[in-house]
This record gives C-alpha cells, sequence and structure tokens, in this order.
C-alpha cells in the first residue's frame, strides 16, 4: 500500500510539472471519475485534464514510464463501464480539448478535437446547411471522441450511419508516443505504400495487414452483418474488399488501441424541413413486424417506444403536453421525414402514414409544427433517464441494454425476449431504434442484493445466447465495456477472440490502454458501484427512496443532463466552473462515496463533500430538469445538517440562515438599519461578521413593513361584504424587504371581488433555515407558522422561494402535519387562473406591454410556470421567458462569502445581457426576491417587477383611461 501511494505521489508530481492543464490526484477528483453511466464503479489513480495535445503526450509519456494505465473520457456517458479503469490515469478531454478546429463546406467535413461537444459541432456546421449524421439522445453533452470510441449511432442512423460511417482520418498517439493518422478504405498501391513505412508505422501496418491476410476465411464468415453490430473490434473493415478501413476499424474499440488527438469527420446535407409521422401499434412486436415494409420509403427515422416508457415518465413527474398528440396504440414508431420544403417534407410524411394505414389496427398522426416536434422527440430523448425508474418507483440498470438483431427479426427477438424476462421475474422498459433491429432495455436486476447476483449473471448468459440465435448483437450502439465484453465468446467464435485479442497487441503491446475493457475482460458482475451504507439516523424522510438516502443517492446514473451547459436550469455552478465535482452528477458521486467509506473515509464530517455541495446553489434545477430526479438541495441540506451538528457553523449559517428573525428585529427601526447599511465602514464590518461577501450590496429596508401596511389599509378599506376570503402568505421577504409586490397583489385580488387576509400571528416557511442544513429550527419555525393559519381558507404565496418550501419542505420535515398547507397553498398566478372566470368575464384588462421573464428556480422545479403563461395570454402580454436558468444569487448563496464569483457567472450566462440588451420600455418579469435583487445589483438599479405589480399597473392604467374594469357587486 504504502508503495503504490509512493509511486501514485510520484507521478503526481511529474504529471504537475510537464502538464499546463489540470492535474487532480486528490480523493474528491477520484472519486468524482470512478464511475461512468454503467453499473460499475473503479477507483483511478488519477485524472488529467491536458489543455492541449502536447499534454495528452506527455501525460501518456510519464504514465508509460510510471507503467500506470490510461483511460481516455469524454463526456463519462458510457453505459458499459468503458470511461473507468481501475488504478488508471483518467484523461479527460471534454475540459479543454474541445474545438471545432475548421469546417469544409465544399468537402462536406469537419476537423474536430476530442472532447467536441457534439450539439457544438452541429452548431458549426448547421449555417452551410450540414450536420453530423449520428445524433445519440446525449448530444448536448456527449464528445465526438467518445461515440468514435463507441462507435455511436442515434436516432438519424438508418438514414446516416453509425460514427463508423462518417469517420474521414483520425489522428491518434499510440501508447509507445508513435503518432500518426489512419484513414478510411485504401486502394491495393495506398495500402502497399503504408507496408513499406520506416519504423513504429510500418510495423504496424505490416502487422495489421498479415493478421488480415492469413485469416480471411475467419474474417468474411465470423463477423455477423448487421448495421447495429458494435461489439467486438471491426476487424472485418480491414479486409482487402473494404479496403482496408483502419479509420472504421478504430470506431468502436473504446480507448484500447490509441489515443485520439483530432478527428475528421464527414458532414452531411441537413434537410432543410422535416415532419413527423406518429404511427399507433397494439404492442412493440406489431410495431416491430410492421418496421420492414416502411424502410423502402427511406424516413430518417424509425424510432420505436412503447406504453410503458409513456406510463414511467408520467409516474416521473408531470406529463407533457406532447402526449396528447401521439395516435392510439400500445406502442408507437416516430418516422422523420425530410424535403428540401416544407411541402416537400409533408409529401413524404403522407407516404409514410398511407404506409402505415396498411397495417391492421394501425393509427397515424402527422406532426408538422417545429415545437410539437420538438417536444416529442424530448419524450423519446430522455428516455435513457426515464426507464431508469419503472412506473411503479423501483429500480432499473443497464447491463442487457442495447442489443441489436436484423430487422426482419425484431419481432421475434422481441417475442423471445419478453418470454425470456417472464422466465427470469425480471421487468423493464424497452424502446429504441426499430429501424436498425437495436433495442434499448434497462432491467431490475438484483444488482443491490449481492446473494441474486447469480441471477444476473445467469440472465445476461442466456440474453447472449438468444440474441446470437437470431443473427445479432451483444450491443447495437454502446459498445461492451464490462457489462458486455465477457459474453462476446458466445457471439464470434475462439478463432476471432484470439484475433480480438492479437489486434489489441499490435496496437498496444504493454496494455496501457484501457486494459481489461474489450480484451481479457473483467467479469460482467464484478465491481459493481451500489455498495454502501446509511450514515443513520437520517434527517429527512426520502420518501420516494424507501427512506434511504443511499438509493436516493444512486438515482444517478451518470445520463449527465447536469453537464449540458447549453440550456436549462441545471446546473448554474458547473455552467460557471466546468468542474465535474460541481456538477451534480460529481457530487453524487462524492455522496455514494461518502457512504461506501473507502475513497471518502470520514463521513458526515468529510472536507471533500462540504467543498463540493458549498457551490451547490440549491436551485432544484436539478429535481426537475434531471431525468432521474436526483434532488442535489435536498442531499446538500441534509448533509449541512450532519457536518455541522454539534459544531460552530460558517458566519453565514447564523447571519443569513436567520435572517428572518434579524429582520423583523431590524424593522422596528428602519432608519437606523439603514443608516448602518449604508455607511461604508459600518456595513464592511457587518459583512465581515456574517461572512457576507464584501462586493455586496446590503438591502435598504422599507419604511414600512408589508403587515403594518395592511393594517392601515385595512382600517381604511374593510372588506367588501360578501366578498370571498382568501389568505395571504407575507413571507419574510416580501413583508420586510420588498412589500410592492403584495401591496399590489392586494389590490387585484381585491379588484377580482376577494377579501384579502393575513394570517393570526407572524409566519415563516423556514427556508432559511432548510438551505442552510438547521432542521431542528426549521421544523419549529414552520409548527409556529402553522398554528397562525385559520383553516380551510385558500392560501396565496408570493415569493416562489416560500411558496415552494410551503408546499415541499412542509410536508417533509412536518409529515401529515405539514400537508393541509402544501394542498392549499398556490403561487398568485396560479390562483388568478383558477379563479378568474369566477368573477366575472373581462376582470383583467388587456396590457399592451411587452415583458421578459426570468423564472425563479424553484418555481420551475416545483411549482411550474404553466399558469403564468395562461395568465399572460388572458391580459394580453406579449412575453419572452428567457433560457436563462438560475439567477445565480439563490437566496443566501449569492451573499455568501467565497460565492460572488460563481453567483455572477450564473448571472452572467444569459440573463444579465438579456436584461441590459432590453429595449428601455420592456418590463423585467421576476417573482422572486433574489432574482430581482440580482438584477438589480449587477444591471445598474434596473427594478424588475412581480405579475402582481404588472397587473396591478395595467388596473390603474385602465382606470385612468376611462375602460370599465369594476367587478358586479354580485361577482
Amino acid at each position: 500500500m504504502k508503495q503504490a501511494e509512493t509511486a501514485r505521489t510520484g507521478l503526481s508530481h511529474a504529471l504537475a510539472s510537464a502538464v499546463r492543464g489540470e492535474v487532480r490526484f486528490g480523493s474528491a477528483e477520484r472519486a468524482v471519475y470512478s464511475q461512468d453511466a454503467s453499473n460499475y464503479r473503479h477507483l483511478p489513480l488519477g485524472v488529467v485534464k491536458p489543455a492541449d495535445t502536447d499534454d495528452v503526450r506527455a501525460t501518456m509519456a510519464l504514465c508509460r514510464e510510471f507503467g500506470v494505465p490510461v483511460v481516455p473520457r469524454g463526456a463519462g456517458t458510457s453505459i458499459g463501464g468503458q470511461a473507468i479503469g481501475p488504478g488508471a490515469v483518467v484523461l479527460d478531454f471534454r475540459r479543454h480539448l474541445n474545438r471545432v478546429l475548421s469546417v469544409d463546406p465544399d468537402g462536406r467535413y469537419a476537423r474536430v478535437e476530442p472532447g467536441t461537444v457534439l450539439d457544438d459541432l452541429q452548431t458549426a456546421a448547421r449555417p452551410y446547411g450540414l450536420r453530423f449524421g449520428p445524433d445519440p439522445s446525449t448530444h448536448s453533452r456527449c464528445t465526438i471522441g467518445g461515440m468514435i470510441g463507441n462507435d455511436s449511432c442515434g436516432s438519424h442512423s438508418v438514414a446516416w450511419g453509425r460514427t463508423a460511417d462518417n469517420l474521414h482520418s483520425l489522428d491518434l498517439l499510440l501508447a509507445d508516443g508513435t503518432e500518426l493518422t489512419v484513414t478510411g478504405p485504401l486502394s491495393p498501391a495506398e495500402r502497399e505504400r503504408l507496408r513499406h513505412l520506416p519504423g513504429r508505422e510500418g510495423e504496424l501496418h505490416r502487422a495489421l495487414q498479415d493478421l488480415t491476410t492469413g485469416n480471411l476465411s475467419q474474417l468474411r464468415q465470423g463477423m455477423p452483418d448487421l448495421p447495429r453490430r458494435t461489439s467486438g473490434y471491426a476487424l472485418d473493415a480491414l479486409l482487402p474488399e473494404r479496403g482496408y478501413d483502419l479509420a472504421r476499424a478504430l470506431a468502436g474499440t473504446e480507448g484500447t488501441c490509441a489515443i485520439l488527438l483530432s478527428a475528421t469527420v464527414k458532414l452531411v446535407e441537413a434537410p432543410a424541413a422535416r415532419a413527423l409521422v406518429v404511427a399507433g401499434y397494439p404492442d412493440e412486436t406489431a410495431a416491430a413486424d410492421a418496421v420492414p415494409a416502411l424502410l423502402p420509403l427511406r424516413p430518417l427515422t424509425v424510432e420505436g417506444m412503447a406504453a410503458d416508457l409513456i406510463a414511467a415518465l408520467v409516474s416521473a413527474g408531470r406529463r407533457p403536453a406532447a402526449l396528447d398528440r401521439l395516435p392510439e396504440g400500445g406502442c408507437w414508431l416516430f418516422l422523420e421525414a425530410g424535403g428540401a420544403t416544407p411541402a416537400e417534407a409533408l409529401d413524404a410524411a403522407r407516404a409514410l402514414a398511407d404506409a402505415v394505414r396498411r397495417t391492421a389496427r394501425a393509427t397515424v398522426s402527422v406532426v408538422t409544427d417545429a415545437s410539437e416536434q420538438r417536444q416529442l422527440w424530448s419524450i423519446r430523448e430522455a428516455g435513457a433517464g426515464i426507464v431508469t425508474r419503472l412506473p411503479d418507483g423501483s429500480e432499473a440498470w443497464p447491463g442487457w441494454e442495447d442489443s441489436a438483431v436484423p430487422v426482419e427479426r425484431l419481432g421475434g427477438y422481441l417475442r423471445d425476449l419478453r418470454s425470456l424476462l417472464g422466465r427470469h421475474g425480471l421487468r423493464g422498459v424497452p424502446y429504441g431504434h426499430f429501424g436498425e433491429g437495436c433495442v434499448h432495455l434497462r432491467l431490475d436486476f438484483p444488482l443491490t442484493d449481492p446473494q441474486r447476483l447469480p441471477e444476473f449473471r445467469s440472465f445476461m448468459e442466456e440474453a447472449a445466447d438468444l440474441v446470437v440465435s437470431h443473427g445479432g448483437s451483444l450491443s447495437g450502439e454502446h459498445g461492451d465495456g464490462q457489462a458486455r465484453a465477457e459474453l462476446l465468446p458466445r457471439m464470434y467464435p475462439p478463432e476471432i477472440i484470439d484475433l480480438f485479442g492479437r489486434f489489441k497487441r499490435i496496437w498496444d503491446p504493454a496494455n496501457l490502454l484501457n486494459p481489461g475493457a474489450l480484451v481479457d475482460p473483467r467479469p460482467l458482475d464484478a465491481d459493481l458501484r451500489f455498495a454502501g451504507r446509511e450514515l443513520l439516523p437520517l434527517a429527512l424522510p426520502y420518501e420516494h427512496d424507501d427512506g434511504s438516502l443511499l438509493k436516493a443517492v444512486h438515482r444517478c446514473v451518470g445520463v449527465a443532463k447536469c453537464v449540458d451547459t447549453s440550456t436549462g436550469v441545471m446546473c448554474p455552478s458547473y455552467m460557471a466552473t466546468g468542474e465535474e465535482r460541481h456538477s451534480t452528477r460529481g457530487r453524487a458521486r462524492l455522496l455514494s462515496e461518502m457512504m461506501r467509506g473507502e475513497a471518502i473515509t470520514d463521513g458526515w464530517r468529510s472536507e471533500e463533500v462540504r467543498e463540493a455541495l458549498d457551490l451547490c446553489l440549491g436551485c432544484k434545477g436539478c429535481a426537475s430538469d434531471c431525468p432521474v430526479h436526483v434532488d442535489m438541495a435536498t442531499y446538500k441540506t441534509e448533509f449541512l445538517h450532519q457536518h455541522y451538528r454539534k459544531r460552530l457553523r460558517p458566519l453565514s449559517h447564523y447571519s443569513m440562515g436567520w435572517l428572518p428573525l434579524t429582520l423583523r428585529a431590524a424593522s422596528l427601526a428602519p432608519a437606523v438599519a439603514n443608516r448602518l447599511f449604508r455607511s461604508p465602514r459600518a456595513a464592511a464590518l457587518l459583512k465581515r461578521l456574517g461572512g457576507i461577501e464584501p462586493r455586496r450590496e446590503l438591502p435598504t429596508l422599507p419604511e414600512e413593513t408589508f403587515e403594518h401596511w395592511f393594517r392601515r389599509y385595512r382600517a381604511e378599506r374593510p372588506e367588501r361584504p360578501g366578498a370571498r376570503p382568501v389568505l395571504l402568505w407575507p413571507d419574510s421577504f416580501t413583508n420586510l424587504l420588498d412589500p410592492e409586490p403584495a401591496r399590489a397583489a392586494v389590490e387585484v385580488l381585491e379588484h377580482l371581488g376577494y377579501a384579502v387576509r393575513l394570517p393570526d400571528g407572524p409566519v415563516c416557511c423556514g427556508l432559511t433555515w432548510v438551505s442552510t442544513g438547521q432542521l431542528g429550527t426549521a421544523r419549529r419555525v414552520m409548527r409556529r407558522s402553522l398554528r397562525a393559519l385559520p383553516p380551510d381558507l385558500p392560501v396565496v404565496g408570493l415569493e416562489p422561494s416560500c411558496t415552494a418550501a410551503l408546499r415541499e419542505e412542509f410536508p417533509k420535515l412536518l409529515g401529515a402535519e405539514g400537508r393541509p398547507v402544501a394542498e392549499r397553498i398556490r403561487t398568485f398566478a396560479e390562483f388568478i387562473d383558477e379563479h378568474a372566470s369566477d368573477s366575472g368575464p373581462a376582470q383583467l384588462p388587456r396590457t399592451t406591454a411587452q415583458a421578459v421573464t426570468q423564472v425563479h428556480c424553484h418555481q420551475h422545479a416545483v411549482l411550474g410556470t404553466e399558469a403564468d403563461r395562461r395568465v399572460e395570454a388572458l391580459i394580453g402580454l406579449e412575453n419572452r421567458v428567457l433560457d436563462s436558468g438560475c439567477c445565480g444569487l439563490a437566496g443566501n448563496f449569492g451573499f455568501e462569502r467565497g460565492h460572488y464569483d460563481v453567483s455572477v457567472a450564473a448571472a452572467e450566462r444569459v440573463l444579465m445581457p438579456e436584461v441590459r440588451a432590453a429595449a428601455p420600455d420592456t418590463v423585467v418579469l421576476a417573482d422572486g426576491f433574489s432574482c430581482r435583487t440580482q438584477i438589480s445589483q449587477l444591471g445598474d438599479a434596473k427594478r424588475a417587477l412581480h405579475l402582481a405589480e404588472l397587473i396591478r399597473d395595467t388596473i390603474h392604467d385602465a382606470i385612468s383611461d376611462g375602460t370599465p374594469t369594476e367587478c358586479d357587486d354580485g361577482a
């Protein structure tokens, strides 16, 4: 052990001196990179994030010197375990080597670095009407290098082929330091020239060509010929009749033969217009049987999706409206048609629809609206995450994830596969690329029970025999890795398995590149990632995970939507830092390792976990945007509660966690408080004592709290007789810092015929204590607030974070005691949407205003925004909702010392540039106090409005214009 540690330290120091990029050999980074999207876990020796190809060369040279294996890694979304390796140095290409180097529109080529994200390549090619053909569902984060390593495909491969079909040349680094470029098919003269090159390169070509010519019959007869064979090495690409295609032969080698330095890929012409045909069939076998008759019409996609995937989707969260466009059926084919014009695409779609109708009991729908097509495709693309949980909530795992058979045998294979599942008592949700006979299927394997692992092995062996009996491949898209490489002898004869080993040794005789991934594989039932123990007692219930934090953390299966930096709320800290440990996935890995107790050994006291969670904004974006609903904000709350139990906390936990009480005290003398806040010397002292970021402005307290204003208001304007009462929740931010939205809400609600009331005493949702992990105090605050609520009245919340806390945290912390208020609480927009019709026609005047909206992340994650959009339509507001994610302030986060740069980076990604670019008369809407504060502090004091303020101002304008707006007395 000591010798291994000495070697690790020596290599780490040598790399740090030789490499410009990051060298990370600490426990946190090793833990984060110990898993990919598979069932496996291998703790690496360390991680290198090369800044350039010279760093790659230096890393390989030093690893060769120290005898340490190297594992190349892209997005880490490999399902077979190809992107991890025990005791290896992981080369993370996505961090820096991620550029599109050039696009040649005339030759239809692009040259890219290995860490280039597929969507970035598509963006670079789009101005020329071109695209890269393969498009896995992880296109927003998967890398070209990873796609080459796994020979990825995607939904359009029926039209444009696999990655192997779209390669022009690969620039490679071998483990011994040799560099060479390999290309596609070559003429006999070119092959002969390569044989006579000097040195290692000529030696390699001679060995490969001799391997081929000496085994022609085995290669011609022992390799199944089907479009989705990605198991084993593609040695048949070396055959003379295929032109000794080394680029194709290296696609799918899973980083075991060479390291990719750059690639030149082929581009295809993207259809200018598309239409989507959705065909419904009674079940998946009927859909599969229908596919061969549809292929001659040359659809761009033939994707299969069964009803149980829809059930899993609906059980996981809100029901997408796009499901209403699905025709009747138990399984659907998504058939995309393309054309140079919309009319041409529609004609092709109609031809496909007519062909579908010729099948008995088939139904069909043609979708031409681009937005509806995107919504439908998003359902299919979410499949990899959705099906990790079955409709009843039980867990499902990869393993037998992407088998493939000849398309004409798909229906029979599915029937036999269902029968096999029944015999083993396994369940799963099949879907996939039916146009090429490829089926994705995660199953409820008993992987978390060591005593039942023989059942897992038994099924895998029988499933391998089944797919081979149908002329198929163990893998049709994701490669083998540890999940399936052990089963290759069931697919290939011994001679071919021997040739695989010889092929690997020609390239990598020292076995330094991803050893054990394909040749001499590790057992498929070893090295599972599920070990760990609960660190009891837990403070939170984890009701969707059987009360287990370990099970909750294992929700993360590595599909990596959290490292998509292009859109959405998740994950703002990763978007700012680009560090894997600051992603939702990275934090889940660290928590998993904390409970495993090997790499992270000090449990709740772990500084590695604390550091990673410190930059979690608690935005809850992952709870909604993550396909498997990893709720890192909740896990962070648990960790902070346990980490600081019976210990001194950071100063900000006292200043910001207890902010509602501090503000209530300060509101007794707001003028005095404001003088202190505005005094440079006093403010600096307060910030230092409170752990508050020096660059943040302290808020200005209003002269009068909302509750005080309301008492005056009610004294002057008693409730209208017969008006229906509604309770307005005076959250601490609105009541004590920014009362204007509440005053506006009172006017709007009473304009609509309601009598606004307040609770019988001070209330607080407890969120500031929850977010800082002070759960005992949070429960006491919540219970006290409940006692102040009169029964039965509907409750309207104005601050999204507090409203979300009432709806989600009250039941979580108080159980049945907290559920009634959770059921009664509505956002302002929800209440207006639900009750506007009760108040008679045209009670809300229409506006001519234009607006841009920043959605509070807790509203996005917990409450939803559908009601807001309907209310905006009701008043005629022309509004654009920004795809800006979290504003970056996130309650206490942006005020805490050490968070300012990340907070500002999150805001500057989209929000602040959009706010600055907005026309002077454009209204900026932001219901969240944090969002309004961030906009004000970073946007030259620009004031954003709450929706209630906009509607109140619209009513005032209508009244001043003489437009009738008052309710009838009987309304």
